[in-house]
């Protein structure tokens, strides 16, 4: 059977339509492949099936050349959704996705801050301690000021790009599961450095080749996690708590 049903009978509304627009913008000329999207409808999602193969170093460096392309077709602000998808965003497991804005912003860190810091870190809540919902609002201030915005315009990101949405196959990857809208290009590349990513050296480095990144992207990985790593508080419980505030600490040291 050459197809596969992703099935979710208490999907919030909308859910896969936003997946299958998310696949199908992605899917640009040049840049990285996406799951075929073959139907859906409230409850399900029908994709080409893929098989995985191991990860080599050259289908690595295939990838980080492709997600430059990706990412430089662009998207209409920070923040959009898919061009002509007018419905809600989501985030997270099929299980148990999250809400995700598609509100639109003229600069990055105002959407960073707006969209995804204040309402991941409102649903984390009291899993973090006082500290750490603290400093999370001082990073965010930051980030409304403007602190982190470039000249680089927004993004078409995947939006969820760990590892486990990457399929490595005999004609080289594919992505999964996106939560794909438009933003900072680093932000999909701190996601692959989050669990680790096989080959991320070389991938980065073939990236580099298409779109160099703007000096000092290493020191702002953490940044770009927050989110992610706030949605795994949320989600998974406190365990991921330590975590946010280590990104909290190291931040707020450097920005001081």
């Amino acid at each position: 059977m050459d197809h596969f049903v992703k099935r979710n009978h208490s999907a919030p509304q909308g859910f896969f339509s936003a997946e299958a627009a998310g696949l199908q913008w992605l899917a640009v000329d040049g840049g990285v492949r996406c799951a075929r999207v073959i139907a859906h409808d409230a409850t399900s999602l029908t994709l080409q099936r893929l098989q995985s193969v191991a990860p080599s170093t050259r289908a690595a460096s295939e990838f980080g050349r492709a997600l430059a392309v990706t990412h430089d077709a662009g998207a209409s602000a920070f923040g959009a959704g898919p061009d002509g998808y007018h419905g809600a965003g989501f985030f997270g497991p099929m299980s148990e996705p999250l809400p995700m804005s598609l509100t639109h912003h003229d600069s990055w860190g105002t959407f960073y801050a707006d969209e995804r810091l204040e309402p991941m870190g409102g649903l984390a809540g009291r899993q973090l301690d006082a500290s750490t919902r603290r400093g999370l609002d001082e990073v965010a201030a930051w980030c409304r000021a403007g602190r982190f915005d470039d000249r680089d315009g927004p993004a078409r990101l995947h939006g969820d790009l760990w590892s486990g949405n990457v399929m490595w196959t005999a004609d080289g990857v594919v992505l999964i599961d996106p939560a794909a809208h438009g933003g900072h290009r680093e932000t999909d590349l701190a996601m692959l450095a989050l669990f680790g990513c096989s080959h991320l050296g070389e991938m980065l480095t073939a990236y580099e080749s298409v779109h160099p990144l703007q000096d000092g992207w290493q020191n702002r990985v953490g940044l770009h996690q927050l989110y992610p790593l706030l949605a795994h508080v949320v989600l998974f419980g406190g365990s991921y708590a330590a975590h946010v505030a280590a990104v909290v600490t190291k931040l707020l040291a450097a920005i001081s």
